[in-house]
């Protein structure tokens, strides 16, 4: 039974999709070996005047059960394809990358539908990625046809929260996925404890030897980016590099972290750093 406050909160945010009243924020993924933006994520964010700032933590669930997933999704691909645009135009060169609902993927013509939205606005479908949690993974071995035709038409398939699921090697070997994105639990406790350092290593391992691009969530201290970058992970993203920004922020963002990277890498990485063009 829905209970009255859900009722309520579901009618807010019905109001806020249909009146535009949801907004996107972006934030940065940077490539370990020269410090260079490479790709951003779309985060949907909400704020309401009555409800205040709601988190997708419970609106996101609240679309799934009362099928609004569908339409949340495509609000979201849309104002991040058009985003992608702008960027361009400001020759900002980068993909992006967008959480989509395991319901989403129940729909065999999913791939058509974005590969068309892709085509209408003119966005390489290579320039996107689809991130879907590893939780959500469970179910989706039966689909694999839709995620096969996304793989076809150039879409790129990430694997989020890795490592916190069950079957997930199975996950890897069965699901065409293009990168795979180690848990944020594990790169906290990755430079204290030995055990987590140890899976964080493996998981970079075998994305590489699968040919799959590795990246760390959660990024918060000097340390965290600097055993990363020992153990060869590709890319990082977290709240050392930026928290999730406005989109017209992210130029001079680029500009900034371009000024604090060799601080940040510290001398034993400033050598290949510079090596790597610095960045550019």
């Amino acid at each position: 039974m829905t209970s009255r406050s859900e009722i309520h909160l579901l009618d807010g945010f019905e109001r806020a999709l249909i009146n535009n009243r949801l907004h996107m924020v972006y934030q940065p993924k940077v490539r370990l070996r020269d410090g260079a933006l490479v790709r951003v994520e779309a985060l949907v964010r909400w704020e309401d005047a009555k409800f205040g700032t709601v988190e997708p933590s419970r609106f996101v669930p609240l679309a799934e059960r009362h099928g609004l997933i569908d339409q949340l999704t495509q609000w979201g691909l849309r104002t991040a394809l058009r985003q992608w645009l702008k960027w361009r135009d400001e020759g900002l060169e980068i993909s992006i990358a967008f959480n989509i609902s395991a319901l989403s993927l129940q729909h065999l013509d999913f791939p058509d539908l974005v590969e068309r939205m892709c085509r209408g606005l003119g966005v390489p479908t290579d320039r996107l990625v689809l991130e879907l949690t590893e939780g959500a993974t469970q179910p989706l071995v039966k689909l694999m046809d839709t995620l096969t035709r996304c793989r076809i038409k150039g879409i790129g398939l990430a694997i989020d929260d890795f490592g916190t699921g069950y079957s997930t090697l199975a996950q890897l070997r069965q699901l065409p996925f293009t990168e795979v994105k180690i848990d944020r639990s594990f790169v906290t406790d990755a430079v204290v404890a030995r055990d987590s350092r140890l899976i964080v290593k493996a998981i970079i391992d075998l994305a590489r030897g699968l040919g799959l691009t590795s990246t760390a969530e959660g990024v918060e201290t000097e340390d965290q980016l600097r055993l990363l970058r020992d153990l060869d992970c590709d890319l990082i993203q977290g709240y050392l590099i930026s928290p999730p920004i406005a989109a017209d922020a992210l130029g001079e963002w680029k500009q900034e972290l371009k000024r604090r990277w060799p601080a940040l890498i510290g001398d034993k990485g400033l050598e290949l750093w510079a090596g790597a063009g610095a960045g550019a």
